[in-house]
């Protein structure tokens, strides 16, 4: 399922029908879900663009913040979520991340949440969080902090060699930082401009 605290729930897989596992599911009844490239022109299944949401479950604005309100929704009356996602041909919904995460390395775009998603399926990983850092030849790499199991033998040379078997080479982290938890704020989230900052090169 997928929602934020501006829109409560807008979609989900249903509780009788197909449920496919790495997906949020369908929109729910009266709430209307696009996903708009940067033109806002809506993108074909297997595009990747930007959640847009319409419907009664949508707040009406940012408080005493016109600006911003008129910032974040479209013209015709759609909240811009931040997150990014693509429709499958069964037109499941799958979310690849939010679009202020997006990594672009040497011209290409890389979601984190692809990557993390591979990178904690391999034995001994318990999770990890994928960012991007400057880098004067290619804009950005992509680089990864990964919390292991206690007592594993994984490094990052390992990791990495496993990441190339299953991935395509851009989108292979240049380099994993082994560490024993990751930063989170007070909701629980990683917090990812926390580690930005710490291994950013100065």
């Amino acid at each position: 399922r997928y929602g934020m605290t501006e829109t409560g729930m807008n979609s989900a897989n249903p509780l009788a029908g197909e449920r496919i596992p790495g997906t949020v599911g369908l929109p729910l009844p009266g709430v209307s879900v696009r996903i708009a490239d940067a033109e806002g022109r809506a993108c074909a299944p297997g595009m990747v663009g930007g959640i847009e949401v319409k419907g009664p479950n949508v707040f009406s604005g940012y408080w005493r913040m016109p600006e911003k309100t008129s910032e974040e929704f479209t013209v015709d009356g759609y909240f811009k979520t931040g997150d990014m996602a693509e429709w499958l041909p069964s037109g499941y919904m799958k979310i690849v991340g939010r679009a202020k995460d997006l990594i672009i390395t040497g011209g290409l775009n890389v979601y984190p949440a692809e990557i993390e998603e591979r990178i904690n399926a391999l034995p001994g990983v318990v999770e990890s969080a994928v960012i991007g850092l400057p880098d004067p030849d290619f804009g950005e790499v992509v680089t990864a902090v990964v919390v292991t199991r206690s007592g594993d033998a994984l490094n990052e040379s390992k990791l990495i060699s496993a990441l190339k078997a299953d991935i395509a080479s851009f989108k292979v982290p240049k380099r994993i930082y082994l560490v024993a938890e990751l930063p989170r704020n007070a909701m629980g989230k990683v917090q990812k401009n926390v580690l930005r900052a710490m291994y950013s090169p100065e």
